[in-house]
């Protein structure tokens, strides 16, 4: 989908800025699912290594931990963001900046998007503008 690039005057961000803060969205629900399917974290005992200790063992699910909870993070941001943007209308407009093809049109006729296309776009370049300035 094309998008308009956003007004650089009014909200002080740059073309390139503004394709960051997309394709960063645009990999939400690929967090989501990564976070849904990373739920092994402890292996089995194998026989044969008791009383060595398993350093590998424990940094693979540290490794785990530290990788859940930063993807846990990047969409709690983007979930809150999209709240801040407006409260109203956040689980349209978090559909719209996460997927490609949730255009205003899919939302309002296939989702009940109970807002006119001026709010919902003043909402979306208002979420932009302000996640560009929390990543």
């Amino acid at each position: 989908m094309k998008r308009r690039p956003i007004n650089k005057d009014k909200y002080g961000i740059s073309k390139h800025r503004y394709l960051e803060v997309i394709h960063h969205c645009l990999q939400y629900p690929e967090w989501r699912e990564e976070l849904e399917n990373m739920t092994d974290t402890v292996k089995a005992i194998q026989y044969g290594q008791e009383g060595k200790g398993s350093p590998s063992q424990a940094s693979a699910t540290e490794r785990l931990a530290i990788k859940r909870a930063e993807l846990q993070e990047k969409c709690k941001r983007i979930e809150q963001t999209v709240i801040e943007a407006d409260a109203d209308i956040y689980q349209w407009l978090l559909e719209g900046v996460t997927t490609d093809y949730a255009t205003y049109i899919y939302l309002r006729d296939a989702k009940g998007l109970p807002c006119g296309d001026q709010k919902y776009y003043r909402a979306r370049r208002k979420f932009y503008w302000l996640l560009s300035k929390k990543i």
